[in-house]
C-alpha cells in the first residue's frame, strides 16, 4: 500500500489530474463561447451549420456523415478561437516578458545540443568548448 500511496501523491500525477480539470472545464467554457458567439455570427452569414441529418444510405444501412461534418465545424471553430484568443497572446506575452533575459546556453559546435554559456565541455558530445565568456567577438 506504501508504494500505491507514494504513486499518488507524486507531484507529477497531481499535476496531471489538475491540468486535466483545468482542461476539461477550459473545453467546456471555449465549446459554450463558440455557441454563444460564433455560431450564431456563421449562422448570419450563411445559415446555422448544423449537417447532423445527412446521411446517406448503402444497402440498406445509414451512414450518417452529417454529424461528423457538424463536429469538424465545431472543431475547426474551437481551434481558431483557442489559438487567437489564448495561443497567440500568451506566446506574444511570453516573448515580451523574456526579451530582457539573458541567454543562459548556447549550442555546441560539435554536437549542436545545448550546453551552459560558461561550459568548458559538451555534456553530451564531451567536445571541448571555449566558454562562450572568453570567446572572441
Amino acid at each position: 500500500m506504501s508504494g500505491f500511496k507514494k504513486f499518488l501523491f507524486r507531484g507529477n500525477l497531481i499535476d496531471l489530474a489538475v491540468a486535466f480539470v483545468v482542461g476539461a472545464a477550459f473545453a467546456g467554457l471555449v465549446k459554450d463561447f463558440a455557441n454563444s458567439f460564433i455560431t450564431p455570427l456563421i449562422a448570419l452569414i450563411g445559415g446555422k451549420p448544423d449537417y447532423t441529418r445527412l446521411s446517406v444510405a448503402i444497402n440498406g444501412t445509414q451512414f450518417p456523415y452529417g454529424i461528423f461534418v457538424t463536429s469538424a465545424i465545431a472543431f475547426t471553430i474551437t481551434a481558431i478561437i483557442v489559438y487567437f484568443l489564448v495561443v497567440l497572446p500568451t506566446t506574444k506575452l511570453i516573448e515580451r516578458m523574456d526579451r530582457g533575459k539573458e541567454a543562459a546556453e548556447r549550442d555546441c559546435p560539435e554536437c549542436l545540443g545545448e550546453i551552459p554559456i560558461k561550459a568548458r565541455r559538451c555534456r553530451h558530445c564531451t567536445a571541448e568548448v571555449v566558454p562562450a565568456t572568453e570567446a572572441p567577438l
